[in-house]
């Protein structure tokens, strides 16, 4: 499962093209995707926890977690069982707990990957065509449903669902469909935004996880 965490934030982009003949977005859906980073964007920190679930092309859900994303700044951290992420906005460290292994590796900016503050904000202007298609509504609450299909056809996903909540413009969950059939299903369950976080939350420290191998990659 830790796959598809890794997936979700790792995918990189580069700076693409429309070819001609593609067709082009929905305005509807940029206006939609544009509210949700605009929304961010205000935000000083944010907290959420969500699961995660991955299926197979049948529907079938072949396993589920949870775990919880801060954000502050460049800076963020993501917890799920066994691996932990941490990012202090020039480093980034990769806690696999069952391996007792950390690996250190240099935030670039430059390379396009993704991090969790792109996937609440512009990630999708060159790299995607994307469409709105019809609302949702469940518990109450309306969901604008914006599909993203990526530009760059030899990427190992063909296809984003992105559910933006209307009242509060926050992305509710992203459901990554894979060309090998599997799916993989992020909710966000909590969300809270501005809360005070210190800034050692976004570091590892040895001294919490001894007897943990440091692979250092920069």
């Amino acid at each position: 499962l830790f796959a598809g965490l890794t997936l979700l934030f790792s995918i990189t982009f580069t700076s693409a093209q429309v070819p001609k003949g593609m067709g082009k977005s929905d305005p509807e859906a940029k206006k939609v995707l544009d509210a949700v980073s605009a929304k961010f964007k205000t935000f000083k920190t944010m907290k959420a926890s969500f699961t995660l679930k991955i299926e197979n092309a049948a529907g079938k859900v072949q396993g589920t977690k949870t775990g919880t994303v801060m954000m502050k700044g460049a800076k963020y951290q993501v917890s799920i069982t066994g691996q932990e992420i941490f990012c202090d906005g020039v480093s980034i460290w990769t806690l696999d707990k069952a391996a007792k292994e950390v690996q250190l590796s240099t935030l670039d900016n430059s390379s396009g990957s993704i991090t969790p503050q792109k996937l609440f904000t512009n990630f999708y202007d060159k790299d995607f065509l994307f469409y709105l298609n019809p609302e949702i509504k469940r518990d109450g609450k309306t969901y604008q449903i914006v599909e993203l299909t990526p530009i760059d056809k030899t990427k190992p996903f063909f296809k984003l669902l992105l559910e933006v909540d209307k009242s509060t413009k926050v992305i509710m969950s992203t459901r990554v469909f894979e060309k090998t059939g599997n799916r993989y299903l992020y909710a966000i369950n909590s969300f809270s935004t501005n809360s005070a976080i210190p800034d050692d939350s976004f570091t590892y420290s040895a001294k919490k996880f001894p007897g943990v191998e440091m692979i250092d990659l920069r």
